[in-house]
């Protein structure tokens, strides 16, 4: 349920929050009167119509919308392009205003809507072109019949803009209206394609990884940043696929060969040795490309994050049971896509049937889709289910290139560079002009920046580098600026009728690429893991590689055939949540160096284990359990040596004892969890946080260091500096996921350590072991919680301070409270936390706030359809103050879930209004 509001409001938002313009909503508040403008007629004249009758341009036949009790549509319909032209219109009159949002952004033409606050996110995704790869997608990529069903959409989302003023789609168009002569361009079927860029964008992979590896080379040594990216644990945290090898013969995966140690990926070069890990770093001739790489972050915290953080932390849980191991002696399958949160939510659920599903109408599949999109994403037909997480492949690299006027630097020649011209049009003010410019690998994103711009006369590189003339740019090679077929794929899957035809349609998923869980009526199971992977000739991904040198370039793309599945295993279950795919040991190519760490996909496979012991079986109720299961795993190895500290304060000493028979769940009432987590947080930034680049450290958080570049003992030459981080608090370090369990893992059990070492305060005695380094931190973390929540550790509860607000993505985050009271919904009081399976992500760094969330849940009931259930994060409309704005939000927060009704009779029991759309 919604919480109270006694924990203070979050500190935050840093770059991301700047989607809107403050003028706009002051211009609202201040200069107008707010009610006459957002009343009750305003608010309801969007509101859709959801029973009657309404007339369609194109239409070829008579289609039916029908809505459960939550306003989620199920569409019945003769022709294939009717379904989709109705599933335009329907999406439209939900949720238009969120898709036109999504639209400005994949095109880099937010000012228009804006103004001046997003010229420079404009510029930013002008340069990486999301739109323009989109549309040769569609014009010389996409099948003709992929093309008719987008098409059908757009001309069912503009048979629902006809005739309607801006005010009558959105009440947000009210307040544009008040600065800007906004006005509504029709759908176009390009608008749908580039949503896909935007999801690649934002589960691009290990993108930051590399900046961040980079920046830190400013403080740390190689082998501290080594230790910061320890290596998968195989031995601890079991990969997705357990067996099988790559045939050396036919170059295709057998899920049945025996894998030979040593055959694998070669692990690359060592973190800290330069531009691709070339082995010719200099530490004093650095500083360069910090500036470079620091503003590069800058730029991407001001790109909106439309899934979420990015980073290992954020991901997703999805598994599936063999049919051996259910009650219903059917496969269970269970998804939980962890994404940003968001009002309205980013899921839209609904169906799509043929009423005779046929040759010439082949479509019968339900689940969630994105609004702007035709199809489903996630979800099952009448043979087979899927759900998908982020597989987290390495499909983006960076490269430092020496450039001049006349172009860049490859093998001792100079190429020129391609260059275009982009027109942004701002709104209240004059159009910007950019030249974006690109090498053969990609845009020069250090364009985008006033810092990168100077480039660094100086770089991480040694005498093999280029003479530095005029310095470095940095440019972007990735897989999704290239066109794909994902779009063919996502109609594909839809149709898909068993695990052949459904491998099929996998390969066109290209980016991003995601791992793919399957089952069938026929009580099989699987998982493929698809996708455009590059094949490096030379690095691992893990540093930008030095441009000039051509060795470094990409030689071309995993196989398809080549990339790990698995069919039916022995085991009977697979679990997918971020972990490693396979063995890099004895796969022969590098899927990534930066997988998530396998805390969540451990103990989903202990749950499981632990069902199916001695002949036990997995029901649906099971499986929800398991999606709200909340064990902190970094618990079980820190709390035993925290309770074994020697506490002599008093309130300290009370704060402990909550620790006492703690059983290490995350309960929204627990005050055990409020105080772990609390001291989790104090014991990162201690032994880790401070000794960060301030690039990667939160905004505003200053500490005295001594200069980067200090040498010898601190005297009155080499004295200690004011450093205040720079980084936006969702995505600084250390974030606290189980990156940095593994991190701390192999510490603990060291009472002396480098990492254990912090200079003294006026308040605190330095800290030279481990455990004094704890008490510190659980010191700290009880004044915090003081602070925080009261005195009396009674009244602590871990709810308080792990709160979730739903924010309407534009005027709801930023400007005045009246706004955000008005549009926002919450705060909701969360149990979970960061790396549980229950995943209510939060950033050790910035905070306690909710991140990223479950974004929606599912539970497949394979062959008995209609006894699956689901629940989304919000509801299905957009439209703030709309029955369904939130109304699933508090069924969510408690881990319920939903009847799913597929069946046409069991749609029919449910359905509490009936729309009909005629010719």
């Amino acid at each position: 349920m919604p919480s109270n509001t006694t924990a203070p409001p979050a500190k935050k938002k840093g770059r991301r929050a700047r989607l809107i313009l403050l003028v706009l909503v002051l211009a609202l508040v201040a200069g107008v009167g707010f009610g006459g403008y957002w009343g009750v007629s305003s608010v309801r004249a969007s509101f859709p119509q959801t029973t009657g009758e309404i007339r369609l341009d194109r239409l070829s036949g008579q289609v039916e919308v029908k809505r459960d009790a939550n306003g989620v549509p199920q569409i019945y319909a003769d022709t294939e392009a009717d379904l989709f032209r109705a599933q335009g219109y329907v999406q439209a009159q939900d949720r238009f205003y969120e898709m036109d949002v999504r639209r400005h952004v994949t095109a880099g033409r937010l000012s228009e809507m804006f103004g001046e606050s997003q010229v420079e996110t404009d510029s930013f995704l002008r340069t990486l072109g999301w739109r323009r790869v989109a549309q040769e997608e569609y014009d010389k990529v996409l099948s003709a019949e992929t093309k008719k069903y987008l098409q059908a959409y757009a001309e069912g989302v503009n048979a629902y803009l006809k005739d309607r003023a801006p005010a009558d789609v959105s009440v947000e168009y009210t307040a544009l209206a008040l600065t800007n002569d906004y006005a509504i361009e029709p759908w176009t079927p390009v608008d749908s394609v580039a949503w896909l860029k935007a999801m690649a964008w934002d589960l691009r992979g290990n993108m930051q990884d590399e900046i961040d590896r980079s920046l830190m080379t400013s403080r740390l040594s190689a082998d501290q940043i080594r230790q910061l990216y320890p290596e998968y644990p195989y031995a601890l945290h079991q990969p997705i696929v357990s067996q099988g090898a790559v045939d050396e013969d036919g170059g295709k995966f057998d899920p049945e060969a025996e894998a030979t140690e040593g055959d694998g990926a070669t692990t690359g070069e060592t973190p800290g040795n330069g531009p691709g890990g070339s082995g010719s770093g200099d530490s004093s001739d650095s500083s360069g490309a910090q500036s470079q790489l620091g503003a590069l972050s800058e730029v991407l915290d001001g790109v909106p994050a439309l899934l979420g953080p990015n980073g290992n932390g954020i991901g997703s849980n999805s598994w599936v049971v063999s049919g051996q191991y259910t009650t219903s002696g059917k496969p269970l399958l269970a998804n939980d896509p962890h994404l940003a949160p968001q009002l309205p939510s980013l899921w839209y659920q609904m169906g799509l049937h043929c009423r005779s599903v046929s040759a010439t109408c082949r479509y019968d599949v339900s689940g969630y889709t994105f609004s702007g999109m035709p199809g489903v994403i996630i979800g099952h037909n009448d043979k087979i289910a899927w759900g998908f997480t982020n597989l987290g492949a390495d499909v983006t690299d960076l490269y430092l290139e020496r450039i001049g006027p006349d172009g860049y630097l490859v093998d001792g020649k100079v190429k020129p560079f391609t260059v275009r011209d982009e027109i942004i049009k701002v709104a209240g003010g004059k159009d910007r002009k950019i030249t974006v410019r690109s090498t053969g690998r990609g845009p020069l994103v250090s364009d985008r920046s006033t810092e990168l711009e100077k480039v660094g006369q100086k770089a991480p590189v040694g005498n093999a580098a280029p003479d530095r003339g005029t310095g470095y740019g940095v440019s972007l090679q990735w897989t999704a600026l290239q066109p794909g077929r994902s779009m063919d794929a996502v109609f594909a899957l839809d149709r898909a009728k068993d695990f052949t035809t459904f491998r099929a349609a996998a390969k066109n998923f290209e980016v991003p690429s995601q791992n793919l869980v399957y089952a069938d009526t026929e009580g099989n199971i699987g998982y493929q893991s698809p996708g455009k992977i590059p094949q490096r000739s030379k690095g691992d991904g893990t540093l930008p590689a030095p441009g000039w040198d051509s060795t470094y370039k990409w030689k071309g793309y995993i196989p398809y055939e080549q990339l790990p599945y698995e069919y039916n295993p022995k085991r009977g279950y697979i679990v997918t949540a971020n972990q490693a795919v396979i063995d890099s040991t004895t796969y022969p190519d590098l899927l990534t160096k930066d997988w998530g760490y396998g805390s969540r996909s451990q103990r989903i496979n202990d749950l499981i284990e632990s069902k199916i012991k001695d002949g036990g079986k997995i029901s649906s109720d099971d499986m929800r359990t398991m999606q709200t299961d909340n064990r902190s795993e970094i618990a079980t190895l820190l709390n035993p040596l925290l309770l074994k500290i020697d506490i002599s304060d008093p309130y300290v000493r009370e704060a402990q004892k909550l620790l006492e028979g703690w059983d290490y769940t995350q309960e929204p009432d627990s005050a055990a969890a409020a105080y772990f987590n609390a001291v989790w947080r104090n014991v990162l930034k201690l032994a880790f946080g401070n000794k960060l680049p301030k690039e990667l450290r939160v905004e505003g958080d200053c500490i005295n260091v001594r200069p980067a570049d200090a040498t010898g003992p601190v005297d009155e030459q080499n004295k200690l500096v004011r450093e205040c981080g720079q980084r936006d608090p969702d995505t600084a370090q250390p974030d606290g996921g189980d990156r940095w369990y593994e991190v701390v893992r192999p510490l603990l059990k060291q009472e002396k350590s480098e990492w254990w070492t912090t200079p003294g305060n006026r308040l605190d005695s330095a800290t030279e072991t481990r455990d004094q380094l704890l008490a510190r931190a659980m010191k700290d973390a009880r004044w915090e919680l003081t602070a925080k929540l009261g005195k009396d550790v009674s009244t602590w509860s871990w709810g308080r301070l792990h709160q979730l607000t739903l924010k309407n993505q534009t005027l709801g985050i930023a400007g005045p409270g009246v706004v955000q009271q008005l549009l926002n919904r919450g705060p909701w009081n969360l149990g979970g936390g960061e790396a549980a399976v229950d995943a209510t992500g939060w950033n050790a760094a910035g905070g306690y706030e909710v991140i990223w969330v479950p974004s929606m849940r599912m539970v497949v009931n394979v062959g008995d359809w209609d006894k699956s259930r689901w629940i989304n994060l919000t509801g299905a409309s957009g439209h703030a103050f709309h029955s369904h704005y939130t109304d699933q939000t508090d069924a969510w927060a408690r881990g319920e879930l939903y009847d799913w009704a597929y069946g046409k009779a069991a749609v029919d029991a449910a359905t509490k209004d009936t729309l009909v759309l005629r010719p």
